[in-house]
């Protein structure tokens, strides 16, 4: 019998965009190697920048909020597996998926925690030091509400993992910890790469829909990049990303060799010419896809505390971890200058990304995890209490309040 898969996305997936479409296709690529008969829908509208998921087999559906369309579509369907792209997914369509199909597997991929990012934003902007006061959001009440309806929430990052286990004190057997699955960094493709003598000028990149992104560069561009330019007056910053405002074109400065290009059509080009990442990231969660870009294509970085987090564990960074910008910049120069610091830092990269998120071993748990809990669905669900009374009570007032929409749109 064919499995099936449904994927209810925030989003369609943009991959060359940002770190949540790469890993959406990470996420794709694993069930097809399961051979489940995929279907991606979503109710935002599709953009230039979406990935033609048809051209690898996967079939696409518009759906709608609010609208019982989605019912009469899922019922059809019939899916073994529904994954959640975002809690808000889970929240807009978890009720009328255990309504119509009880018996599928309700997966939520939280991308990383917002009530994290959020909490993190709302204490920066304040001038503060986060701490729970600022995690325990009316965020994190909705989302993590969302964990405990869903029978397995997939967690990018080992932090995050503590965070949801000893702050919010969630049972281990509701979340998998799947970080971004990666394939090996092979001898071959390292030999290839440009060397230190061959690239020149510093890089950041990101998605600049996503505020921190924003942020890091509004950072680099009034704090980081003047003190580096002082030191060294022939260099350029180039930023790259996805959706770049008048806000952000307007930052560009040819005398200042800060360079805004925009949307990088091919990033492992841009990072292979670059001799040094700078993510200056001051708020924000999960994994920062820019760092694996640059692992990836050997350019070494500079980070700040938050940026790093549970991207390296006990392993070698590749670059250094600095919050002041002095520290952050004396780095900055010995990476840029010091072509033996370079050749270390480069090698702990490709010794992370092959060890911390090797493809195989995380599809591999991946599975044993989904297989487990498909087998003892019902005594699964009977041991998350908490995920009962959640259905019982608290979604009772957003399926209403759909159906009120619903009648009203009418």
């Amino acid at each position: 019998m064919i499995k099936k898969l449904l994927i209810i996305g925030f989003v369609w997936p943009e991959p060359k965009s940002s770190a949540a479409g790469s890993r959406m296709m990470q996420l794709i690529d694993f069930f097809k190697t399961k051979n489940y008969q995929i279907t991606f829908s979503s109710p935002c509208a599709k953009n230039d920048n979406a990935f033609d998921l048809t051209t690898i087999g996967v079939e696409q559906v518009s759906i709608e909020l609010n609208h019982a369309s989605f019912d009469v579509f899922i019922k059809k369907l019939h899916p073994d597996i529904v994954l959640f792209d975002r809690f808000m997914m889970e929240e807009q369509f978890g009720w009328r998926v255990a309504e119509q199909c009880p018996d599928a597997l309700r997966v939520l991929d939280t991308e990383d925690l917002h009530c994290l990012r959020k909490g993190r934003q709302q204490a920066f902007k304040e001038g503060k030091t986060f701490d729970t006061s600022y995690l325990f959001n009316d965020t994190a009440k909705r989302e993590i509400a969302s964990i405990y309806r869903s029978d397995l929430s997939l967690i990018i990052s080992e932090v995050e993992m503590e965070i949801l286990k000893n702050d919010f004190r969630i049972d281990s057997v509701l979340l998998h910890y799947l970080p971004f699955m990666l394939d090996e960094i092979t001898e071959g493709t390292i030999e290839k790469l440009p060397n230190f003598d061959e690239r020149q000028h510093f890089i950041t990149i990101g998605n600049f829909l996503h505020e921190p992104n924003y942020n890091a560069v509004l950072y680099l561009k009034e704090t980081i990049w003047p003190l580096v330019k002082k030191q060294l007056p022939t260099a350029e910053l180039h930023i790259y990303g996805a959706y770049a405002s008048q806000k952000v074109n307007q930052l560009h400065n040819e005398n200042q060799g800060f360079l805004v290009k925009g949307f990088a059509e091919d990033v492992h080009d841009v990072m292979q010419r670059s001799r040094v990442c700078l993510a200056p990231i001051r708020f924000g969660a999960g994994l920062k896809g820019k760092l694996v870009d640059a692992m990836q294509n050997g350019t070494p970085c500079m980070i700040t505390n938050v940026g790093s987090e549970g991207m390296f564990g006990s392993m070698g960074v590749n670059g250094f971890i600095e919050d002041t910008p002095e520290k952050f910049v004396e780095k900055a120069m010995a990476l840029y200058t010091n072509k033996n610091i370079w050749e270390e830092k480069q090698k702990n990269g490709i010794k992370v990304l092959n060890e911390r998120f090797n493809i195989k071993i995380h599809q591999q748990n991946l599975s044993l995890q989904i297989e487990e809990i498909i087998m003892k669905l019902n005594d699964h669900r009977l041991k998350n209490f908490t995920g009962q009374m959640l259905w019982h009570h608290g979604l009772q007032s957003t399926k209403f309040m759909s159906k009120w929409i619903e009648e009203k749109n009418k």
